[in-house]
């Protein structure tokens, strides 16, 4: 696994390994970020379901100002804070071991990208897009990474499904504040 692009393209991250991850692929991430390329620089990221962090480092790498990595995982965020180092992005990135609902209860955080990408086909995904939004700038975008049999609600709070992107048996589904739309 690597960063893809922008200041740190092909700095090779850790991952942890076995079943209770999953990365997001290459394919997938180079299409997500097709989805965002212009509405990365300078803007404060979300990566919900960090894992390996490497979402949010990708988008630290293509300019974004700022990257918050949250995982429930010990684990998963010590592997983050490796690949923070890795990168030296140290100081424009926050680890905060968590649950993904107890965090955004507590932080007062507005962010500008959000990337949602919890284990599949648990009923997480659509309880985390409802949660999130209220922690979203106007002008933001919320992703969800999603197998196609997991549907999502075309409306989040104020944010509306705007596309979703198809990608063998994963979606992208972006949403929007509706006054954007």
């Amino acid at each position: 696994m690597r960063i893809i692009t922008g200041s740190r393209r092909g700095k090779k991250l850790k991952t942890l390994e076995g079943n209770a991850v999953r990365p997001t692929s290459d394919h997938i991430k180079e299409s997500l970020f097709n989805i965002l390329q212009f509405n990365i620089e300078g803007r404060v990221f979300l990566d919900l379901f960090a894992g390996s962090g490497q979402i949010g480092l990708e988008a630290l790498s293509r300019g974004a100002e700022r990257a918050v990595f949250v995982d429930s995982a010990k684990a998963s965020c010590a592997v983050v804070e490796d690949n923070i180092r890795t990168t030296d992005f140290s100081g424009k990135a926050t680890v905060v071991h968590s649950d993904f609902s107890a965090f955004l209860m507590r932080t007062r955080e507005q962010f500008d990208i959000a990337f949602l990408d919890p284990p599949y086909r648990t009923g997480t995904l659509e309880k985390a897009l409802l949660a999130v939004v209220s922690h979203m700038n106007r002008g933001g975008i919320v992703v969800c990474e999603h197998p196609t049999d997991e549907p999502l609600p075309d409306k989040a709070g104020e944010f509306v499904r705007v596309k979703d992107y198809r990608y063998g048996k994963i979606l992208l589904t972006a949403y929007r504040h509706e006054s954007m739309v």
